[in-house]
């Protein structure tokens, strides 16, 4: 018998059963809007642009233990809802961030496509969106072009609906991990010959000699190192932001910064502008735990920081095509030009890795285990870790939404296992958006950490203007 549907994924089978009591692997996104919106537009604009990716019209069944993705009839007012946010004397922000945090712990229902967008008909003159979309979907880079195609004069989704393969290794995989590691494995085969055959390559190859050997010592020595510290990480330092999550959820987020601001910063220390935005994050949760009375000398806090190993070509296909690195933020660190160039250094090094490669194939092979396995396999990065932090580029142009302006743009990452705090950046209109998703068991005002984060900026900005000018650290 001919089973329904398609095979998931190995890797978005992982996503798919990383759901805890403490997280929910639930992708979420808000989108503030003025002036307001109707419901019933918004069900039309839904169907017409977001129900024709395949995963949006489709349920998850489990047959055997694997999960299939099925055809499902979606009733449109069951997947676009609509809210009314509670009055709260922090006024119609904290109302919305407290219905936030409330929704990243309500588990979508499982006999429908694993979706939801709540309306906030009322919200501060306008409206807002929040989506609310299973990370065994789409990863974070996936879903905010998909989403974006719901704005006015947004792509509309391609022909053949991309998404994410089933059993089958998708092209951008095998280009990107198998033959890499299949290619240094026949040139370890090609090297241990006999020595005809060596001779022979060495004649057809004549410039390869010690450079080769070299070469493939390199990448052998590479790929074990990056193993190596992936599964040798030690722990990071212990604090308060570190612990048994309690399932209770605050999200938070700040004015947004001048990217142009950033941009300059960058240009004058010679960094990115994700190495002067995570180093302003550290700053920020520096400054957060000494409010609280904690001694932060020394204190390292390793965040993984989920690197796009989807190619340009398939940047509207779903599925999950991303790697984990770890990443060791410098908190301890007091001088923000150290600092800065402290986290640059760090990025380089995992940069010319492996690791997030490595770390695609360890979810892919959870994918093939039973749970108490995945879990097992999934706890060896969740124990060493105190944060999930991600920084997505967005729209450079400011974009409506059935003729309203889409004011800000803000989205937070889930957390897995023991993990506690998601942290996420995003750039939207010429602006960074800056916002934390906690536990509050573990950090019950996560707006006391967002606080931190322009003066730490603006702590940078004035710094790198006292610098020589023409001089590096």
């Amino acid at each position: 018998m001919e089973l329904a549907g398609e095979s998931m994924s190995k890797v978005d089978t992982a996503w798919l059963r990383m759901d805890s009591a403490s997280n929910l692997m639930m992708i979420l996104g808000v989108w503030t809007l003025r002036p307001g919106i109707r419901w019933g537009a918004l069900c039309r604009r839904v169907e017409e642009r977001l129900l024709p990716y395949d995963r949006f019209r489709q349920r998850v069944e489990e047959h055997a233990g694997a999960p299939r993705w099925v055809d499902h009839d979606v009733d449109i007012a069951q997947h676009v809802v609509r809210e009314k946010l509670a009055r709260t004397k922090g006024g119609a922000q904290v109302a919305l961030q407290q219905r936030i945090g409330e929704l990243a712990m309500q588990p979508l229902d499982p006999g429908r496509p694993l979706w939801q967008i709540h309306l906030v008909e009322n919200y501060e003159g306008g409206s807002a969106l929040i989506f609310r979309i299973h990370h065994c979907i789409a990863d974070g880079i996936a879903l905010i072009r998909v989403t974006l195609s719901l704005v006015d004069g947004g792509e509309p989704p391609p022909a053949n609906r991309a998404h994410g393969g089933g059993n089958e290794a998708p092209e951008w995989l095998s280009e990107t991990l198998f033959k890499p590691f299949a290619g240094l494995v026949l040139r370890m085969f090609e090297a241990a010959g006999d020595g005809a055959a060596r001779s022979l390559a060495l004649l057809q190859q004549p410039t390869r000699g010690v450079k080769g050997s070299l070469d493939l010592a390199h990448d052998a020595w590479q790929l074990v190192a990056d193993a190596a510290a992936l599964l040798l990480m030690p722990d990071d330092s212990p604090t308060r932001l570190k612990g048994r999550p309690a399932g209770s959820k605050r999200v938070a987020w700040c004015p947004p910064l001048p990217l142009a601001e950033v941009k300059a910063i960058g240009k004058a220390l010679n960094c990115s502008i994700n190495d002067v935005l995570l180093s302003c994050v550290a700053g920020a949760i520096a400054q957060y735990l000494k409010s609280q009375g904690d001694d932060v000398a020394g204190v390292e806090m390793r965040a993984m920081v989920p690197v796009n190993l989807r190619p340009p070509a398939q940047s509207q296909a779903l599925g999950n095509h991303f790697g984990l690195a770890p990443l060791v933020l410098p908190v301890g660190v007091e001088n923000p030009i150290e600092r800065v160039y402290a986290v640059r250094q760090r990025m380089d090094a995992l940069k010319g890795s492996s690791q997030p490669l490595l770390a695609f194939a360890v979810l892919a092979l959870a994918g093939l285990l039973i749970k108490p396995a995945q879990d097992a396999i999934m706890d060896l990065f969740r124990s060493k870790t105190t944060a999930v932090m991600t920084n997505v580029p967005g729209p450079n142009g400011q974009l409506a939404f059935l003729g309203s302006a889409i004011e800000q743009i803000m989205f937070w990452v889930p957390q897995s296992g023991d993990i506690g705090l998601g942290v996420s950046i995003l750039s939207y209109g010429g602006k960074v958006q800056f916002g934390v998703m906690a536990d509050t068991q573990l950090c019950p005002d996560p707006q006391a950490i967002i606080e931190h984060f322009a003066p730490e900026f603006a702590k940078l900005s004035l710094v790198t203007l006292m610098l020589p000018w023409g001089e590096e650290g």
